[in-house]
């Protein structure tokens, strides 16, 4: 078991740093490409904090297992809505100006509606992972128009003072990001190979170790990043790296995973992992929405947020040392 452990452990350090590499690479060479502030956020630091769990869930579909692509996609929205927007809504209450982000808000309450119909029947077919594809690609498009189609927005203006406080020469940006792209595939091979080793030994499912090590592990990343925008005061960016985190996992994730091979998740991942991710995805929304006007995630919700992740943790644990599981909500 030790070996494995060392493996997890050594590939979540790889994964995080890489992956750090990877979007300063990639953003300082969008910025000297010329590419838009907002269009960077959304495309570029998108995907690149999103990179641990695409390379993870592919590495771990082509090796014939689904149930820690599925637990890693999902088991990061949980994280990052409960345990890292509820850590940085506790730094400090995030206000929502962002008119790009409030609409971002009903559309990933959508897209869960979406994933949770997938799952509800036991198996996400490759249709239905193709589908999940085309939905993303019409849902980046569509954001990115809307975007760059209106004035100046706040979370615009929280990246462009982000990408002038790391000013990187292109050079160096194109090294940083062809490194940080071979550690991640690197790691994320070593993290995967660790993780599943890991679950036969204890005799607990993929699922419960990608929902649980590996979910955490994957959204490092954004925890980062939403912990030093929220310190900045860039309330905007820290919610922007949340949301475009979680629309790349439920749709392109999945999807990839699912095109490579077909999921059958228990009925288990509807009746319980599902029905987290979208109660939490639902109160992101009536928090942040902001109906009246600018949308907030004050102290207690943050609280209220951190809570709900402790307990579910807590809860999968007491299974993977051997607890017994509610019966699961039967398919139609």
């Amino acid at each position: 078991m030790l070996t494995p452990s060392l493996a997890v452990l050594l590939g979540l350090i790889l994964l995080v740093w890489s992956a750090d590499r990877f979007v300063d690479g990639a953003s300082a060479t969008a910025r000297h490409l010329g590419m838009p502030p907002l269009l960077i956020g959304m495309v570029v630091v998108g995907f690149g904090t999103s990179a641990p769990e695409i390379v993870v869930s592919v590495l771990a579909s082509l090796q014939g297992n689904p149930g820690l692509a599925l637990g890693n996609a999902y088991g990061s929205n949980i994280t990052n809505i409960a345990l890292i927007l509820g850590i940085t809504a506790l730094i400090g209450p995030i206000a929502v100006h962002s008119q790009v982000l409030r609409k971002e808000l009903p559309l990933l309450t959508a897209v869960t509606a979406v994933a949770a119909w997938q799952v509800w029947d036991g198996e996400i077919t490759r249709w239905e992972a193709v589908i999940l594809l085309l939905l993303f690609v019409g849902i980046m498009g569509w954001s990115i128009r809307q975007g760059m189609r209106k004035g100046p927005d706040p979370w615009a203006d929280d990246l462009t003072k982000e990408l002038k406080s790391h000013p990187m020469p292109l050079g160096r940006a194109l090294a940083w990001l062809g490194v940080g792209l071979i550690l991640l595939v690197a790691s994320s091979r070593i993290l995967v190979w660790g993780a599943v080793d890991i679950a036969h030994g204890l005799g607990v499912s993929d699922l419960i170790i990608g929902l649980t090590v590996v979910a955490v592990g994957t959204s490092l990343p954004e925890l980062a990043s939403s912990v030093a925008a929220a310190r900045k005061g860039e309330h905007d960016m820290a919610l922007g790296n949340i949301l475009g985190s979680n629309l790349f996992n439920t749709l392109a994730v999945v999807g990839l995973a699912g095109v490579i091979a077909p999921i059958a998740p228990g009925p288990e991942v509807f009746s319980r992992d599902m029905l987290v991710m979208a109660g939490l995805t639902l109160s992101l929304f009536l928090f942040g929405y902001g109906f009246r006007g600018p949308g907030r995630i004050n102290r207690i919700e943050g609280g209220l947020l951190l809570a709900v992740y402790v307990i579910y943790t807590g809860y999968l644990i007491s299974i993977a040392l051997g607890g017994t599981a509610p019966a699961a909500i039967p398919g139609p």
